[in-house]
């Protein structure tokens, strides 16, 4: 059973909490790291929480969603170890995992609507990693994000 984490800031309470729902209906471990109300949050924070268990290993997939997706892919982004996609369309949201190995999505509750949001967690925690060719264009993004990336170019 994979092992998902997912967080919202107040603009995705709702369908954060139904994105959840419907994973965890399809079977998948799920841990909701809030936030839980409308009340003003910080999404940096949240962000930070997906990301500590994801980069360890703790947890294997995350979602965050926010009004736009934007600042929650900007927060994760800077965790050395994550490769965290903002995504609208079900394409993307799949090619990220199979090309980029992305290991957090996000999106926004103010830019998609709950059925495609269901649709791009699906698309997203079904697809796995090709490799092969993608392996070494990620291993060059994890060459910037330690300051070697001269070593690969």
């Amino acid at each position: 059973m994979r092992k998902l984490i997912i967080g919202c800031d107040h603009a995705a309470v709702e369908l954060k909490g139904q994105v959840r729902d419907h994973l965890i209906a399809r079977g998948f471990d799920v841990e909701d790291v809030g936030t839980f109300t409308s009340d003003s949050c910080n999404y940096p924070v949240i962000a930070h929480k997906v990301c500590e268990k994801v980069a360890s290993g703790e947890k294997e997939l995350g979602i965050l969603v926010c009004g736009t997706g934007i600042g929650m892919s900007m927060a994760a982004n800077k965790h050395r170890g994550i490769r965290a996609a903002c995504c609208s369309d079900t394409f993307s949201a799949r090619l990220t995992r199979l090309h980029n190995d992305a290991n957090v999505l996000c999106f926004g509750a103010r830019v998609v609507g709950m059925g495609l949001a269901l649709d791009l967690a699906d698309a997203f925690v079904d697809a796995d990693f090709e490799g092969g060719k993608h392996q070494k264009r990620v291993d060059m993004i994890t060459a910037i994000e330690k300051g070697a990336f001269e070593e690969l170019a």
